[in-house]
């Protein structure tokens, strides 16, 4: 512990605080919103086929394109994130021209997310109440306008939790990327905590960590309360 806090040591955290930290602050948020919103883009269709697509849904699809969906969606969340992001170093190669880097990594934290934010989204349409959409149904709503105007709406606050979930589980991904070349403030803990046997700037990198998923958690908590219509 007296090592821990030693004035050299000491000395270099305030260092990197000044002048590593907030950008690899800025880093981790960047990664963290844009892999999210394209993992939404990506998971939130797959999520609402999965459902809608069942045999017991409002537009039932062919056996063996639902049962590949779920294969590779079952495939993609089986797989570790720090081996899924050297698997994937070819790929992002191809897409961003390099492997490595802020930048570099939204592309296996996209890939490892949206697996899981299509799970997300099936489990929180099939919250929904079935008799709403029965009524629906009964008032002559086609596939695409109970998709759009029933399933989706009344969902909202399950699926607001739900991102919070997704957006706070990719965070801690760019934290792990940190080890294969990523930015933010994983590389920080990694390359001048665990690298320079600093351990006071990694435990800084954590808490700040900590903070930023407690500030994601609590908005995310606030925005899913306001659109609950049963809270009101």
């Amino acid at each position: 512990m007296g090592n821990l806090f030693s004035p050299e040591k000491v000395q270099a955290t305030l260092d990197m605080l000044k002048n590593e930290f907030l950008f690899g602050i800025w880093e981790t948020l960047y990664a963290t919103v844009l892999a999210t919103l394209f993992a939404i883009i990506i998971g939130l269709p797959l999520g609402v086929l999965i459902v809608v697509g069942d045999k017991d849904g409002i537009l039932p699809l062919p056996k063996w394109l639902m049962s590949a969906i779920n294969f590779i969606i079952n495939i993609l969340r089986s797989i570790p994130f720090v081996i899924l992001v050297v698997m994937l170093v070819p790929f992002t190669r191809f897409i961003i021209g390099k492997s490595y880097g802020t930048v570099a990594s939204i592309v296996p934290l996209v890939i490892a997310a949206f697996p899981f934010v299509a799970r997300l989204v099936e489990s929180s349409l099939r919250e929904l109440n079935p008799n709403v959409i029965e009524m629906a149904q009964s008032m002559g709503a086609s596939p695409m306008q109970i998709i759009v105007k029933v399933m989706i709406p009344e969902s909202i606050p399950s699926l607001i939790s739900n991102f919070t979930i997704a957006i706070t589980t990719i965070l801690g991904y760019t934290a792990m990327s940190g080890i294969v070349g990523g930015g933010g403030l994983g590389k920080i803990a990694i390359n001048y905590g665990r690298d320079r046997f600093n351990y006071l700037a990694m435990l800084v990198a954590v808490i700040l960590l900590v903070v930023l998923v407690q500030a994601f958690q609590s908005l995310g908590t606030h925005l899913a309360t306001k659109s609950d219509k049963r809270l009101k």
